[in-house]
């Protein structure tokens, strides 16, 4: 059963060595994922399962010690996946799950076993609750990581350019992540995210079908759109 669940943002640039000069500009955010992540620990999982977006042949299952670069980005900076001590060569972890992996790196995760998944952003909504329910079904405690950004569309800079209708959709996801509304997560419209460039919408309904049964509240913790995107940071427990 899922026990507890932290939303964050994971665009590369919440790496400080990403961002370089501009990493202050995102602090609150990084105080925001930490202390979701500290939720997590505290509700005392027996399995972490780090879930993003990742299209293509990056999506599926990567195991404990998996390996994530930001050197594609011109920094020296590596992460591995829940066990530094056991790295695993194999398929390099997508963006998301690398910047998932450092958050838990930065806050020093001990508390279970660490594993990820990534989930095609065109994935439909029924898919994405299935494989929520299946990964709350792989232990007793079972807590998630979801990584997921919002609309790339918020300002005529932001990578996706201005839409006017990307202001109302952060609203909706940010209103039911805060609440931790499954039938609005569930009502997300998948052509609109996508026409948005909102990484985050199959995570988020993958985190809908895991919560099923499960009685949890949300509490918003984090809300802003810098660079145009839409980043939201919600603990469930």
């Amino acid at each position: 059963m899922l026990v507890a669940a932290a939303v964050c943002p994971c665009p590369p640039l919440l790496v400080p060595e990403v961002a370089a000069g501009a990493a202050p500009e995102l602090d609150p955010a990084r105080a925001a994922c930490l202390d979701a992540v500290g939720v997590l620990a505290a509700s005392r999982p027996d399995l972490l399962v780090v879930v993003g977006p990742g299209d293509g042949s990056a999506a599926g299952a990567y195991p404990a010690g998996a390996y994530g670069s930001f050197r594609g980005f011109g920094v020296d900076l590596d992460v591995t996946l829940g066990a530094p001590e056991a790295a695993v060569r194999g398929p390099r972890l997508p963006d998301s799950l690398a910047v998932g992996a450092w958050l838990l790196e930065r806050a020093r995760w001990t508390g279970a076993p660490v594993e990820a998944l990534a989930v095609d952003g065109r994935a439909p909504a029924e898919k994405c609750a299935g494989a929520g329910r299946e990964l709350a079904a792989r232990a007793d405690r079972v807590a998630l990581l979801v990584m997921g950004d919002g609309s790339a569309c918020r300002t005529v800079k932001a990578p996706g350019y201005l839409d006017e209708r990307a202001e109302a959709f952060d609203a909706r996801v940010t209103q039911a992540l805060g609440a931790a509304d499954l039938a609005a997560l569930d009502a997300l419209d998948e052509t609109l995210a996508y026409e948005l460039k909102a990484a985050g919408r199959a995570p988020w309904q993958l985190l809908s079908g895991a919560a099923r049964g499960a009685g949890l509240g949300g509490r918003l913790l984090y809300e802003d759109a810098p660079y145009g995107v839409g980043y939201t940071v919600a603990a469930w427990s």
